[in-house]
């Protein structure tokens, strides 16, 4: 398989998704492919066990792709591997109405990883400049000053949410939160075949609803708003990575690897060393010990 090079996925300058290849085409089999995989999941795995223990870092991955992308099955594959107590998955829905009397932010500061901890953000705050753009009428609900109707959002509130978004990510992670963000790039024609395959194989009915094809129909839109997000929230500190996904398996490892390599640019993070006033009385306390028997 060829070597995969997480630069080549990481957003520095503007991005034009409509000439970004959905499928590497990588003539990799299934089974290199898993192998892949494998060893990555126990090399993060490990990572996480010793960030545990380091107790400086927390890490937040965000998950965003159009329905069917396979964000799902990533978390289950992807971090299968992890001691349960290392990560935890929020999945954002349409806010609640105690959610609603907060600012759009406020459910996602919650959910921030502690840290020695993984959060997964299925779904993010980056909802708020995506599906609330395809529907502005979403905004209504969150009952802001001057918002009456639709056509009291102007351009300059979208500009205000980026830079507000931006402003969340650099907070956090100047204070010892690492964010990558990862965006699942679908072509609108391996949808139609996953969504095809929702009604033609019964143990896939569950996953189907008609609101998948109502949102289709928004294709166009959402490829818009989603490159505009991009390009204006990619930032240094909270990196966008747009990876393949008409591959399944290729974008978990892509993932997998990605998260990897990213990690090892933080090298101070190690399993902590004992007290050399604990460590220098280590034989006194296995004599107390063995006593014991």
């Amino acid at each position: 398989m060829k070597s995969i090079n997480p630069d080549d996925f990481k957003v520095t300058k503007k991005i034009d998704l409509s000439k970004t290849p959905t499928n590497l085409f990588n003539k990799a089999s299934e089974d290199d492919k898993e192998e892949k995989l494998d060893k990555v999941q126990a090399k993060l795995s490990e990572l996480q066990d010793v960030m545990y223990a380091h107790n400086r870092y927390g890490v937040l991955i965000c998950l965003q792709g159009m329905d069917t992308s396979g964000k799902d099955s990533l978390i289950r594959e992807v971090f299968k591997e992890f001691n349960p107590r290392g990560v935890v998955v929020h999945s954002f829905k349409t806010p609640n109405s105690t959610e609603l009397e907060h600012d759009y932010l406020w459910r996602h500061y919650l959910a921030l990883p502690e840290k020695g901890k993984f959060a997964v953000f299925n779904r993010t705050h980056y909802e708020n400049v995506l599906v609330t753009r395809v529907h502005p009428e979403y905004i209504l609900g969150e009952n802001l000053p001057g918002i009456e109707n639709v056509d009291d959002i102007m351009p300059q509130f979208w500009e205000n949410r980026f830079e507000q978004i931006n402003n969340f990510e650099k907070h956090i992670t100047q204070n010892g939160t690492i964010v990558l963000k990862f965006y699942f790039h679908m072509s609108k024609e391996e949808q139609r075949k996953r969504l095809l395959r929702r009604l033609e194989e019964e143990e896939h009915h569950w996953k189907f609803s008609p609101g998948d094809l109502k949102e289709r129909e928004h294709w166009d839109d959402y490829m818009r708003y989603y490159e505009e997000a991009i390009n204006k929230t990619t930032t240094e500190n909270a990196p966008w990575f747009v990876v393949p996904a008409d591959d399944k398996e290729m974008c978990r490892y892509i993932v997998a690897k990605i998260i990897w390599e990213e990690m090892q640019k933080y090298t101070d993070i190690k399993e902590p060393e004992l007290d050399d006033k604990i460590k220098v009385n280590f034989a006194m306390y296995k004599e107390q010990l063995s006593k014991e028997k």
